[in-house]
């Protein structure tokens, strides 16, 4: 399958998190405009991006829930498994592993990095805190394909530098500074204040959010 769109991907995971609740709720079939309402799109794009993934539904039953979770899953996850690595254990990176561990079996977050002597060697929801220095070794030898930076905004150039050099394959970047690293690692980045800025400049319009 050649490679997905980023936001067919972010989609498709909202699909299979939406699936899930409805397989939990007894749920075993799904037509497309219900996965639209709830997630507030068209069920043309819900088609769209289903047909991407090569999976059909039928006309009399839609989808079948759970064989859309599982051809969901084939397509984001790796077989044997994600380890990631959160760099920062202050109050955003503490509550990232708190809040996501658990969430998904096959992507597991699995070591914490920080610089303040308070939060070394420290657990954090299972999570074992190292100190930044160790930061290779650490990824190297569990493996660590991810990481999450969740440190000050003025470490976010140094932090970023380090883990494409520790061998990173994707970074979600948690601060306020966007970063420049190599085209061959995966980067998302999110800035809460982006995001509320944009929701209050619409709230103030008094507008609906057109889909």
């Amino acid at each position: 399958m050649k490679l997905l769109p980023d936001k067919t991907v972010e989609r498709l995971s909202q699909y299979r998190r939406a699936m899930l609740k409805t397989l939990a709720s007894g749920k075993h079939h799904i037509y497309s405009h219900e996965i639209a309402s709830m997630l507030h799109i068209t069920p043309v794009q819900v088609r769209r991006d289903i047909m991407l993934i090569g999976y059909t539904g039928t006309l009399r039953h839609g989808y079948d829930v759970k064989e859309l979770i599982d051809t969901i899953g084939k397509i984001i996850d790796i077989e044997e498994g994600t380890r990631v690595a959160v760099v920062g254990a202050g109050a955003l990176g503490s509550a990232i592993i708190r809040y996501f561990n658990g969430k998904r079996a096959k992507l597991t977050i699995v070591a914490a990095f920080d610089v303040n002597p308070e939060k070394l060697n420290k657990i954090y929801a299972g999570v074992f805190c190292y100190p930044f220095e160790k930061l290779q070794a650490v990824i190297r030898d569990e493996n660590i394909q991810i990481a999450v930076i969740a440190t000050p905004a003025s470490e976010t150039a140094k932090v970023a530098e380090a883990l494409v050099n520790a061998g990173i394959k994707g970074i979600l970047n948690f601060t306020s500074s966007p970063i420049n690293i190599s085209s061959q690692v995966y980067l998302e980045e999110y800035d809460i204040v982006t995001s509320l800025e944009k929701v209050a400049y619409f709230a103030k319009q008094g507008q609906r959010r057109e889909y």
